[in-house]
């Protein structure tokens, strides 16, 4: 992804960009401004978890081996200070803590852009082996 470019939708979205990764460790950035307020003119705690959760599950999906997935069972967030427009850009970094067969552990911390800690997230995440896509029938290629 950082190869080309491209980042997941919900990524693009909601503006926040994966900048570094490499075994064990990831790193987002963003800038939240007014429409990731809640109604308290603060950043909502959804997108403060949600780049959390991309820190966490990124740095855990780099101790993945080849063949296997993951999806987060459990997501834990402790705000710690309100994030707003003054708090410019925000920087969440994620850890992985253990790599098992079944479940994989990763921690986050989020700091704005004067380095201040803002929030921090553990993350528990299952493990899996992937399967083959199954080849689906095409009616226009008048299978049946």
């Amino acid at each position: 992804m950082l190869a080309t470019g491209r980042q997941p939708p919900l990524g693009e979205k909601l503006g926040i960009s994966l900048v570094e990764v490499e075994y064990g460790h990831a790193v987002f950035e963003a800038t939240p401004d007014g429409t990731s307020y809640n109604p308290m003119g603060t950043v909502h705690g959804g997108y403060i978890s949600a780049i959390l959760d991309s820190a966490c599950g990124i740095a855990a999906h780099t101790g993945l081996k080849p063949g296997f997935g993951y999806t987060t069972l459990e997501l834990k967030v402790s705000f710690l200070r309100p994030l707003n427009d003054s708090s410019g850009k925000i920087r969440a970094v994620g850890r992985l803590v253990s790599m098992g067969g079944r479940a994989a552990f990763s921690e986050a911390t989020l700091v704005n852009e004067k380095g201040q800690l803002c929030a921090t997230a553990t993350s528990t995440l299952l493990v899996f082996e992937l399967r083959p896509r199954k080849a689906v029938a095409n009616p226009a290629d008048g299978a049946s």
